[in-house]
């Protein structure tokens, strides 16, 4: 039973078409990062004092650096035990989930990987849909 997985991801969030056995399943995983991240941590950049290590910004990317960590093991979780992924979206994410699939050794299981805009569900579905169906 051949299962193929097509995702459409962003930082924000992930759509995830699988194909198996003729049916279609779709499925949104969120990362619950806003837009805009920002994280309240009472550390200021502007530290003289040369001992506290870290700045603000340090803070706030490790944050976000352990949160997209979190994203992206829920999504691998899922498409693990696919037999074919297609990756595709805008921006960086599409790279670090490869990167991160290649680590767990799954990086032979990706197709391909696209740039592409904000599309909706259905534009998603057709474009996994497309991918994988014999014509």
């Amino acid at each position: 039973m051949k299962k193929e997985i097509g995702l459409w991801i962003d930082h924000r969030e992930a759509v995830l078409v699988t194909l198996q056995n003729g049916r279609e399943e779709t499925r949104k995983i969120n990362s619950d990062m806003e837009k805009h991240v920002r994280f309240s941590n009472g550390i200021h950049s502007n530290s003289t004092s040369g001992t506290q290590g870290s700045t603000a910004e340090d803070v706030r990317d490790r944050q976000i650096g352990d949160h997209l960590d979190v994203y992206y093991d829920a999504i691998i979780s899922v498409i693990k035990d696919a037999e074919s992924i297609f990756i595709f979206g805008p921006g960086e994410a599409k790279g670090e989930l490869e990167s991160r699939l290649k680590h767990a050794d799954l990086g032979v299981k990706i197709v391909g990987i696209e740039a592409t805009d904000k599309m909706t569900i259905p534009q998603i579905s057709a474009k996994v849909t497309k991918r994988f169906l014999p014509k």
